[in-house]
């Protein structure tokens, strides 16, 4: 008779124990909700009308370095991501020895997202560029179209 009571304890006690833990666990909590993503602010200028746009005209990268602004009798062209743009009526900004005079006679887009004006920046491949930098190089085409 004793032998039955201690064989029933002992399957008695794990049991009870595994009742309890059961009983008595929280149940897993939920994962903390994902950060909310903001959208980037565009520090871009409100769109212009004094520009002309955008040219369909395909150009290799060579036939594009004449229109640097160097030429009198040549517009400036700047590409961005691939598309030509003529930015002649801003000479003062894009004409040689001028502020953004890099981009011109170029697809400067990974300097543009960058917000760079070094002349290693001033290159077409933007592959590279993060998240940030690639809005920034997608307001600078927007703006531009």
């Amino acid at each position: 008779m004793l032998v039955i009571i201690y064989a029933i304890l002992l399957l008695a006690i794990p049991a009870v124990y595994l009742t309890y833990h059961r009983c008595h666990t929280p149940p897993p909590s939920a994962p903390p909700p994902a950060p909310e993503k903001k959208p980037l602010k565009s520090i871009m200028q409100a769109a212009r009308e004094d520009l002309a746009p955008p040219k369909d005209d395909p150009f290799t990268t060579e036939e594009l370095k004449k229109y640097d602004g160097s030429n009198q009798g040549l517009p400036i062209l700047v590409a961005i991501k691939g598309t030509i743009f003529d930015v002649s009526p801003k000479a003062d900004v894009y004409g040689p020895g001028r502020s953004y005079s890099i981009f011109a006679g170029k697809d400067g887009s990974k300097g543009l997202g960058m917000s760079s004006l070094k002349p290693e920046h001033a290159v077409a491949d933007y592959s590279g560029l993060d998240e940030k930098d690639r809005k920034v190089l997608d307001d600078w085409h927007s703006f531009f179209s």
